[in-house]
């Protein structure tokens, strides 16, 4: 809880909360606990708080925006690669109570589980009469990633990008093929390869299937000039 004060730089008050928030599924059925003493329900309430929050940002520092395209940015931001990457930076990830089993596989690093510790803990300090703090906090931490997805909002949208040019050309949709695996389980690298009218157009890493796809994406628009 100690840790959780200094990452958050916000007073804990009801510690059970976050005890429950930060515990993966695996540990309760592991130790015959109860469905509700896991980060499930609080990711769910997580969720909402963090696009309240977020549109808040929004809407503050994009007064002449059109709701697309802060909802846009917002899908973006709010997305398990950005939480994931959020949650690793600020030591999040290593705070996950995990089954041993899981523990030992390194899942706790697994992009998917450290976006829903993310979320569980929102609604963990939500719970805890926070919001006020958790403003703050979430102002400071997502405000650089929601202005680098506003000045290269291209890149993180290429996939759409891509489809609406195949489609106007001939009514095809490009097709996503993995071409490579790397890495450990909980830390892979994925490649991917876009093909377009039967070709390989481009290709794309990254540490999950949707970030390799979006770069392979966004390098097909560069060489068909989308972009």
């Amino acid at each position: 809880m100690e840790r959780l004060e200094e990452i958050y730089g916000i007073k804990i008050d009801k510690r059970d909360l976050y005890k429950y928030a930060l515990t993966h599924p695996s540990y309760t059925q592991e130790n015959n606990l109860e469905y509700s003493k896991n980060y499930e329900r609080f990711e769910f309430l997580g969720d909402a708080v963090l696009k309240l929050v977020t549109s808040e940002i929004l809407l503050s520092k994009y007064p002449n925006y059109a709701e697309g395209d802060l909802s846009k940015i917002r899908s973006v931001v709010v997305s398990d690669v950005t939480l994931s990457e959020i949650a690793h930076n600020i030591g999040l990830c290593d705070l996950i109570i995990l089954a041993k089993h899981e523990s030992q596989a390194g899942l706790s690093l697994l992009e998917s589980v450290c976006a829903c510790a993310f979320e569980a803990v929102l609604g963990a300090f939500y719970l805890d009469g926070k919001l006020n703090e958790l403003k703050g906090f979430l102002k400071k931490v997502l405000t650089p990633y929601i202005e680098d997805v506003d000045r290269n909002f291209e890149k993180y949208n290429a996939k759409a990008l891509l489809q609406e040019y195949t489609q106007s050309v001939d009514k095809k949709t490009p097709e996503y093929k993995i071409t490579n695996e790397s890495g450990p389980a909980h830390k892979k690298t994925f490649t991917v390869e876009v093909f377009y009218q039967g070709k390989s157009v481009a290709s794309g890493s990254g540490k999950s299937k949707k970030e390799a796809e979006q770069q392979a994406a966004y390098e097909a628009c560069k060489k068909l000039g989308v972009v």
